[in-house]
């Protein structure tokens, strides 16, 4: 096992013994370590709550000096993810500028968490929905429910 596999099954297995709060983190397949699955809750209190979402958490072959992959496998209306079936995440502590090998997944999942908690429309991926939240964020909390119950009220079927 190298040591980039060892790390990320020592990470894998605290992230599933003791999982950031509202989530639950496994693997896609035994088969592969370098992608999990992972289930988060919509916070309580926010536009997100009594959603289910799910996460893809990819790995490189050499994690940890590159960054995972983060995204949103249930659609989501937020300035900070994508208004598509990829759902980008846009987080500063992704962008390879800033990540570091100390950086841990379970990190990058609670900073996942708190973009639903905190949107960050000044570093926005979809930036008509920033403009929304800004200024028009009734409207903004409307259209966020309307896709909570649309698209986060059950998970899809894994593949």
């Amino acid at each position: 096992m190298s040591s980039s596999q060892k790390r990320i099954s020592k990470e894998l297995q605290e992230c599933t013994a003791s999982p950031p709060a509202g989530m639950t983190v496994s693997l896609v397949s035994e088969a592969d370590l370098h992608t999990w699955a992972v289930t988060l809750a919509g916070p309580a209190g926010t536009v997100y709550a009594g959603g289910v979402f799910a996460l893809t958490v990819v790995l490189p072959p050499d994690y940890p000096f590159k960054a995972p992959q983060v995204t949103f496998a249930t659609r989501i209306y937020h300035p900070n993810v994508t208004n598509d079936s990829v759902g980008s995440i846009c987080l500063a502590l992704l962008k390879p500028e800033n990540w570091k090998p100390s950086g841990r997944v379970r990190a990058v999942l609670e900073a996942v968490r708190h973009l639903l908690i905190e949107p960050n429309p000044d570093d926005p991926l979809e930036a008509r929905i920033a403009d929304e939240f800004r200024s028009a964020r009734p409207e903004f909390d409307k259209n966020a429910r309307s896709y909570v119950a649309r698209y986060a009220q059950q998970l899809p079927p894994r593949k």
